[in-house]
């Protein structure tokens, strides 16, 4: 059963739907004040609550200690629909644009990067949206703040930003700004949405497989929710002693802290440039090392590392302490852990592929030189666990190769490195060459080692080769892909039709050919990628919801004992404060500890099994627990 929660007038809505999509009794509307206690009271049913966005609803419920255990975020859902195959011959799905396609992401309400958009038609007692300042708003059109999906994007049309890890093209591209207008909640009917949903996931060639792809990014959404919540433990005092150690004291507002101070001397002495000189301006710095017969084309710092001059070494170390200053600096410890928790704000989703993407703060990029500020609180401690090699045993498992799936599986209760393995089997002669040549398979590597070692993977292992390969062909005949649950890929869009179609032209020049024939291999490693990433993501969304679920059932600890700094239903409780993609980290009383790390252990298992049945692959993790994140992988 589901329960519909909408805006109603003065009130909340809440309307029983059937699994069907059949209404089942009269709507109920209760006052706002009311909603958490009635929210509490139906989740003894074992109700899955329907709502438009998950951040619309869910972080007022926590704020008054109130946990759903299942929910059906219909914004998340409706993407999915809209664009899988296994969906596409659906009424949902052929239907013409609608409100739910241009609905934005909300952003945590409070958080920095909420919108500056007071909305009137918000649902009582939601909070106002805050100034942005440089960080980007929810788009109308996107799937995410700062993350819109241009199915036009092509590979090599993004850009990386602090947000994203590189490999999320294309379509996951991050466009920085806001549309002139915005669809919110109050324009939508969530019931009549959900019916549809529920019909095209009925009619759809796959309904068991968007069923659970659709309940793991629903429970995505409340694990994600839960994190802003709780927060991750931040010793803002550890935090500014590595700043002032690394850069020397805080400096007055406008001014550069002591070291990159010193370090631009340095860097303006060794090509004799004027004190005016600044090193920040990329521009500028370069012409000036070309005056000064430097040779260096770019700042990057592979290039630079080629050159022998004395700016390099200050150069190199002002751009490193740079990024520290700039990316988790005082102004970072400010805005984003001021309580002493790092509230990071996920977009689950936000990537093309599935991943999660972020509106901001780096929570997908936390160098390690600032995770000793990470320490679990006093009593408590973290458990800290990542999937090894997890995109390659997924591809495996997708193609069911078996000998690829030996390589990786655990020998005599111990877990085994999946290139070691591959090596064991003849197909190559190094651990290196086996995960150079896997990492081109799977992104689509075409020089150097990655080509020399390819045909012999693909003889060693030819299902999995012939998975990615066919993805690549699909994608450069302008087709979809799908993952394992049936999330699929974006249309090249019209920019690359038309290039595909100029080359063919009676007077199409060579460079013409050239660029059409670039872009089709683009495209082309994009879909290899997707497959592979995408149900890598869909693997991770199940091991959190198990996870989510597993951790709730462990309990409270007793009353007697130190609770954590969270904030209620997660002060006496397990609970997840971070994730990245392959990487999970629990909070946990230390009495827990073990027995969080078996749950943990057991949700991968579980992973493996919701997407992959008895096919024999395994998911090992490596597990610590620590007091101290930065020493998890020490």
């Amino acid at each position: 059963m589901h329960t519909v929660v909408s805006a109603e007038g003065s009130g909340i809505g809440l309307r029983s739907v059937s699994d069907s999509g059949a209404p089942a009794g009269e709507q109920r509307v209760v006052e706002a004040s009311g909603l958490a206690r009635e929210v509490a009271a139906d989740e003894a049913t074992h109700v899955r609550w329907a709502w438009d966005d998950t951040n619309n609803w869910y972080p007022a419920l926590l704020a008054d200690g109130v946990r759903v255990d299942r929910a059906h975020d219909l914004r998340l859902a409706h993407a999915v629909l809209r664009a899988s195959v296994l969906s596409a011959r659906t009424a949902l799905a052929e239907a013409g644009l609608t409100a739910w396609d241009r609905l934005a992401p909300v952003p945590p309400p409070g958080g920095p990067t909420a919108a500056a958009l007071v909305r009137p038609d918000r649902h009582p007692g939601s909070e106002p949206l805050f100034d942005l300042g440089e960080v980007a708003a929810p788009t109308t059109s996107g799937r995410a703040a700062g993350n819109r999906r241009r199915p036009d994007a092509g590979p090599g049309s993004e850009r990386r930003t602090d947000e994203s890890d590189g490999y999320d093209q294309p379509g996951g591209r991050h466009d920085h700004g806001r549309d002139d207008e915005y669809l919110g909640a109050g324009d939508l009917d969530p019931a009549a949405e959900l019916t549809a949903q529920l019909l095209a996931i009925k009619d759809s060639t796959g309904p068991g497989r968007l069923r659970l792809l659709l309940a793991a990014e629903s429970a995505g959404a409340l694990a994600a929710a839960e994190m802003h919540h709780a927060g991750l433990p931040w010793r803002g005092d550890i935090h500014d002693q590595i700043l002032t150690d690394a850069l020397g004291p805080r400096p007055r507002p406008g001014a550069r802290p002591a070291k990159l101070e010193d370090l631009a001397h340095r860097i303006r002495a060794a090509i004799d440039a004027p004190p005016t000189l600044n090193p920040d301006s990329h521009p500028d710095l370069l012409r000036a090392m070309e005056y000064a017969g430097v040779g260096a084309r770019s700042l990057r710092k592979w290039e630079l590392e080629k050159l022998d001059h004395p700016v390099i070494a200050p150069l190199l170390e002002y751009k490193g302490l740079y990024r520290l200053y700039t990316a988790n600096g005082w102004n970072w410890l400010d805005t984003w852990a001021p309580d002493g928790r790092f509230r990071m704000e996920y977009v689950v989703g936000g990537v093309v592929t599935g991943r999660w993407a972020s509106t901001g703060g780096g929570a997908l990029q936390l160098p390690h030189n600032v995770r000793r500020a990470v320490v679990a609180d006093p009593g408590w401690t973290f458990v800290v666990a990542d999937a090894a090699q997890l995109e390659p045993r997924v591809l495996a498992a997708l193609a069911r190769d078996e000998r690829m799936a030996a390589a990786g599986r655990s020998k005599d209760g111990a877990n085994t490195d999946m290139y070691a393995g591959i090596v064991a089997t003849g197909a190559v002669d190094s651990r290196e060459h086996a995960k150079v040549g896997m990492l081109g398979a799977m992104y689509g590597g075409t020089t150097g080692v990655s080509a020399q070692v390819l045909p012999r993977l693909a003889r060693a292992f030819p299902q999995a080769i012939d998975l990615v390969e066919r993805a690549a062909r699909a994608g450069e005949r302008g087709e979809k892909v799908t993952t394992r649950l049936g999330r699929s890929s974006p249309l090249p869009g019209e920019s690359w039709a038309a290039t595909q179609g100029s080359a063919f032209d009676e007077d199409a020049g060579a460079d013409v050919q050239s660029r059409a024939r670039s872009q089709t291999r683009s495209w082309g490693r994009f879909t290899r990628n997707f497959v592979v990433q995408g149900t890598a993501a869909e693997w991770a969304l199940c091991w959190i919801a198990s996870i989510r679920r597993r951790l709730w059932a462990l309990g409270e600890i007793d009353t007697g004992s130190t609770p954590g700094l969270a904030p209620a239903p997660f002060d006496r409780r397990p609970h997840l404060v971070f994730f990245l993609h392959d990487e999970v980290v629990v909070h946990a009383p230390a009495a827990f500890a073990e027995a969080v790390a078996q749950e943990v252990r057991a949700a991968a298992e579980e992973a493996g099994r919701l997407l992959f049945g008895d096919f024999p692959v395994d998911f090992p993790l490596s597990v610590a627990v620590t007091e101290s994140y930065a020493d998890a992988k020490d």
